[in-house]
């Protein structure tokens, strides 16, 4: 990504979160979407990082995914994802914390496929355009 793409990433996911934050998520997400903001230490700072993402509810968890609007790598945020033992999430106006669980293997694409593809199937073009395996985590409530 370049260094401008990734500025105006950032901006909008700074705007993003405050927007969430202002409104309880209210407005969030489009027809259809849901989305939550989550809240983990940054993996090299530590400094609390915030980010609003879709998902979609399971029995688990709420679900979540990667695909960073079709970037060849990882978002930062699912990095960070990746090393945080826990997580703060906000679901509108609800807060509770979450142990984030990141799913492989056969586990990962049944839930790629049933829970996600099954609920967000525009997500499939971003992955395509992404050219890469998008991670999935389970947001385990604690």
């Amino acid at each position: 990504m370049t260094s401008r793409r990734r500025w105006f990433a950032r901006a909008g996911n700074r705007i993003a979160v405050w927007w969430y934050r202002r409104l309880d998520g209210r407005l969030s997400g489009g027809t259809g979407s849901r989305v939550l903001m989550i809240t983990t230490p940054g993996r090299r700072t530590g400094i609390a990082r915030s980010t609003c993402v879709a998902y979609v509810e399971t029995p688990a968890g709420p679900v979540v995914w990667a695909t960073g609007a079709g970037s060849s790598a990882d978002p930062d945020g699912f990095q960070n994802l990746r090393r945080a033992e826990t997580a703060q999430v906000q679901v509108r106006a609800r807060h509770f914390d979450v142990r984030p669980r990141e799913l492989h293997g056969e586990a990962r694409e049944a839930v790629w496929h049933e829970t996600i593809l099954a609920a967000a199937p525009e997500v499939a073009r971003y992955a395509q355009k992404a050219g890469r395996t998008i991670p999935v985590a389970v947001l385990e409530p604690v």
